[in-house]
């Protein structure tokens, strides 16, 4: 379970309960009966909870000990610190009395971890998070009645932080399915269950807080926001509806203490389905891909676009071995539908996108200069691309004499030899340089450097800094509020930016 620290030991204070005893008695009497949940809760707690597991995992880890990295974490200390032979005296004892094993390396040690999971089939399969089994070198399932049962992975997916694993059962299973998480309404009554503190078999109730939450966790954030208690080791286990179908698994809890504060989330059942479908089937996940950038339509490029109101997902670039390019997608379009579904932002895009299936052919829905298109797109297949490629060694020859123009806070240079040598901008890349930004512009404020490349000013190409001070005197003129420009880095990435022309 994803926390900001880990939860402090508490200790009972009976006094106090004693002495608020009667007072709660007076208020819990004076409540309605609908104050403590639906009495549903019980059933189907009761119905559920046998297919609810406890996961357990244990990793080898490899420690030093000695000088250096090697001490752990043993404080830097300078010389003579007053602290420096506490530490020593300290990490001492955790080695032993005769100081570091073998030269200084400490013996490997295995750590274990729990979590929860829940039985989808009576096979034996289970789903879980992948980060409760992740970098594990065993893995078992434990069933509500104590049995103990090795597991194996079937497959992992990081971005939904996702697992599904199998195991031989020795006896009848109970298995729970799956719900419509589309259908849940906010208010709405939830049960969770799982293995807190290694507390197991724990169940807890509450609402619905929240629907596709996104809390920039990942690149597919849709959480169900829960006020039920989920807390260390609830990781994924179910959250279920009244009827005992999981609509979703329990993933993160915000917290300063550890402990639950009432903010936890769950990935909802429409995302989980798709993803244990897929790696039951294949054992990774096989996503569509457009092969586009996108970025967040703002109400300056969508007065800039002539787009009302502003929605939409604006595509920044499209890569060249792409589905988009042959489709006819372009930058600046924006894309407002996708394969018969709306799309407000950006991530709506990114979530349909992933969710179709790969070789599908589907309408894209664009606005062109104000105009909506269709193109159809057969979506390809997205790989994983992490890696940071490396920039390409350059020799700096002798600068050449810079001459500038100013426009929108900026200063605007031709893109010679020499200004492409010194920001290391692939050949790739045409338009006109930004040498210098104005602290007090919005430029600044939009986050535009130098070495940045101006590729459009108002849809258009540019080739020098010349003609951007008229067409950006041409448009005050015409009593446009911003200008939307084409910026690339010098790499080649592109990005939309509105600036006031005022």
């Amino acid at each position: 379970m994803t926390v900001a620290t880990y939860a402090p030991r508490h200790r009972l204070r009976p006094l106090l309960a004693a002495a608020c005893l009667g007072a709660a008695t007076i208020m819990a009497s004076a409540l309605p009966v609908q104050a403590r949940g639906p009495d549903g809760i019980a059933d189907v707690a009761e119905k559920v909870i046998d297919a609810v597991v406890n996961i357990s995992t244990s990793q080898t880890v490899e420690a030093k000990g000695g000088s250096g990295e090697g001490r752990g974490a043993m404080p830097q200390l300078p010389p003579g610190s007053p602290f420096e032979d506490f530490f020593d005296d300290f990490f001492k004892n955790r080695r032993g009395p005769n100081g570091p094993r073998s030269g200084g390396d400490m013996q490997p040690h295995k750590t274990n971890s729990l979590g929860s999971g829940f039985i989808i089939d009576t096979s034996g399969i289970v789903v879980t998070n992948n980060h409760v089994i992740a970098d594990a070198d065993e893995i078992n399932v434990i069933l509500n009645d104590g049995t103990k049962i090795k597991a194996e992975l079937v497959g992992v997916d990081k971005k939904t932080d996702l697992a599904v694993l199998k195991f031989k059962p020795s006896r009848q299973l109970t298995a729970v399915k799956f719900g419509d998480s589309d259908k849940l309404r906010l208010g709405e009554w939830v049960i969770a269950i799982g293995n807190p503190f290694s507390l197991g078999g724990t169940v807890t109730a509450g609402i619905v807080s929240a629907r596709n939450r996104d809390i920039s966790n990942g690149p597919y954030d849709n959480y169900i926001q829960t006020d039920a208690a989920i807390n260390r080791g609830n990781s994924g286990g179910p959250l279920f509806n009244l009827e005992g179908d999981v609509i979703g698994v329990n993933t993160l809890i915000i917290s300063p203490t550890g402990g639950s504060i009432g903010i936890g989330f769950a990935v909802p059942s429409k995302t989980v389905a798709g993803v244990v479908e897929q790696l039951q089937k294949f054992g990774e996940l096989r996503r569509g891909w457009l092969g586009v950038r996108i970025q967040q339509v703002t109400d300056e490029i969508a007065e800039s676009l002539n787009i009302k109101p502003a929605r939409g997902a604006l595509v920044a670039g499209v890569d060249d071995k792409g589905p988009a390019k042959p489709a006819g997608i372009e930058p600046g379009d924006v894309v407002v539908k996708f394969d018969g579904k709306d799309v407000k932002e950006p991530k709506d895009l990114s979530r349909v996108v992933a969710d179709t299936a790969v070789g599908k052919e589907v309408d894209v829905v664009i606005i062109r200069k104000g105009e909506e298109q269709t193109k159809r797109v057969t979506l390809g297949r997205l790989e994983d691309t992490d890696k940071p490629q490396p920039a390409s060694a350059k020799s700096t020859p002798e600068p050449e004499k810079l001459v500038t123009q100013k426009a929108l806070g900026l200063d605007l240079a031709n893109l010679s030899k020499d200004l492409r040598s010194r920001y290391k901008i692939k050949d790739s890349v045409k338009g006109v340089i930004i040498t210098g930004v104005d602290n007090a512009s919005d430029a600044a404020e939009k986050r535009l450097a130098a070495g940045d490349v101006i590729v459009e000013v108002a849809q258009e190409a540019v080739a020098n800094a010349a003609d951007i001070k008229k067409r950006v005197e041409q448009l005050k003129k015409d009593g446009k509020k911003s200008v939307l420009l084409l910026v690339s880095n010098a790499d080649g990435e592109l990005r939309f930016v509105a600036l006031s022309v005022q």
